[in-house]
């Protein structure tokens, strides 16, 4: 079975997020897509709120669109990120990550690297996770806009094994972009599977349903990122105006 999933979603069960469950299924059913992974931030959580998401979670899939549930773990100075999914209990705010990372593969869990721009966390970067990190999220809709991560780039060209990622760091909808992870699992749609599919690294990162491969480099890439350079410019100058404005008003 052919699956499309969008990756990296928070829901209004994180402390920043406002969308309900049942509607990011509905948002994303009319996408095209026919599987989530959330990532709800940890400072949202505690162990016994952790599995009643997990519940809800079920309760809002459906035979034809699933909701596999996930954490979004943050380092102590809220630098590093990973993203988290399977049949894990909460595993804790602020975790040093050697550690959570170790956690998550006793528990037979799937660990991503996020957005490794952000806070230039590509900096705190240790070869001894490389063992533990399924991938890194090379493009992420949220931090690094239209154009995928350089410093993602380098740190999948550097680890061998690594595979990329594309997350939409979804709050709100003008995180909606056509980014997902591809690919092809045994048997109905559920989490076992899915999971199963990452591990055996049979799904594969997406723009539009064109490989990501092909806009890390060459015409593309540069398109994309000059479209990346002239927004991010644009949204400065948005906010400038905006703060004259309300200063005018003063």
């Amino acid at each position: 079975m052919k699956i499309r999933i969008a990756a990296h979603i928070h829901s209004n069960w994180s402390y920043d997020g406002s969308w309900t469950l049942p509607r990011i299924v509905k948002i994303f059913k009319w996408a095209g897509y026919n599987c989530i992974l959330t990532a709800e931030h940890d400072q949202s959580f505690n162990n016994d709120r952790w599995w009643s998401y997990r519940k809800s979670c079920l309760e809002n899939s459906t035979e034809d669109f699933l909701i596999v549930p996930g954490m979004e773990y943050s380092d102590p100075m809220n630098i590093v990120h990973v993203l988290v999914w399977g049949n894990l209990p909460f595993l804790g705010m602020k975790r040093e990550i050697e550690r959570l990372l170790q956690e998550v593969e006793e528990w037979k869990g799937v660990a991503v690297l996020a957005h490794p721009s952000r806070k230039h966390a590509w900096q705190q970067f240790k070869p001894q996770w490389r063992d533990y990190l399924l991938g890194v999220e090379k493009w992420n809709r949220k931090v690094d806009g239209v154009a995928p991560s350089p410093e993602a780039f380098r740190l999948i060209n550097q680890n061998i094994g690594f595979i990329p990622f594309v997350g939409l760091d979804f709050h709100r909808i003008n995180q909606l972009f056509p980014l997902s992870m591809e690919g092809q699992i045994q048997g109905r749609l559920c989490e076992e599977e899915v999971l199963i599919g990452l591990i055996e690294k049979k799904f594969h990162a997406k723009v539009a349903g064109v490989s990501i491969t092909h806009f890390s480099r060459g015409v593309l890439c540069k398109f994309f990122k000059t479209i990346e350079y002239f927004r991010k410019n644009l949204r400065k100058i948005v906010k400038i105006n905006n703060r004259k404005k309300n200063k005018d008003q003063d």
